[in-house]
């Protein structure tokens, strides 16, 4: 069997319990979502998506500090963080350090890379940095950037040759909603208590 083949089936059983334990707003995704980027690290390096690639060292640290929140909000207040909007004040910041890093990547890739996807492979992986710290912090919104980077992906992969892990951002794309809805309603239930 050949290798991409391998490593999108691994990678899509480990995205399908990591989007399982992401909406059922379970700390275990954070362990999770540091064995996923492991395997779609080497995927998309074989598949020429080099921002993505290297992208899956941040999700690992950011696994780590997403754990490291989440169990420090049940150390504060003796219970999980709660599922809040995004304050206003910080869209903007977040904007701008989004804008900030599609341009650093597009740089690097351009420069001193021969991708052929330079934008796109830029622009998913800047939204996918802001939209793990959204998570990190438990922001409904986090949903909604993720259901631009999935469906965006899904035309990506299908580009570039990686068609099953296509699917599974297709999958993706579609339990985002679901995912958004689900929070609101957990969000809801919280305020009420």
């Amino acid at each position: 069997m050949e290798l991409k083949l391998i490593l999108q089936i691994v990678g899509i059983a480990l995205g399908l319990l990591y989007l399982w334990l992401e909406y059922k707003a379970n700390i275990w995704l954070w362990v999770v979502g540091m064995l996923m980027p492991c395997v779609h690290c080497i995927l998309y390096y074989k598949s020429g998506l080099y921002a993505d690639s290297a992208m899956q060292a941040y999700y690992i640290v950011a696994g780590l500090y997403g754990l490291g929140v989440w169990l420090a909000g049940r150390k504060r207040t003796e219970k999980p963080l709660k599922i809040a909007n995004i304050p206003v004040r910080l869209v903007v910041p977040l904007v701008l350090i989004y804008t900030v890093l599609h341009a650093a990547i597009y740089f690097v890739l351009v420069r001193f890379t021969d991708s052929s996807v330079p934008f796109w492979d830029a622009m998913t992986t800047a939204m996918s940095m802001v939209a793990m710290w959204l998570l990190s912090r438990k922001y409904i919104e986090q949903w909604l950037v993720w259901l631009v980077v999935d469906a965006v992906t899904v035309v990506l992969y299908i580009y570039k040759g990686i068609p099953f892990t296509a699917g599974l951002y297709m999958l993706y794309t579609s339990l985002a909603v679901v995912g958004y809805l689900r929070w609101r309603k957990m969000m809801g239930e919280t305020l009420q208590n």
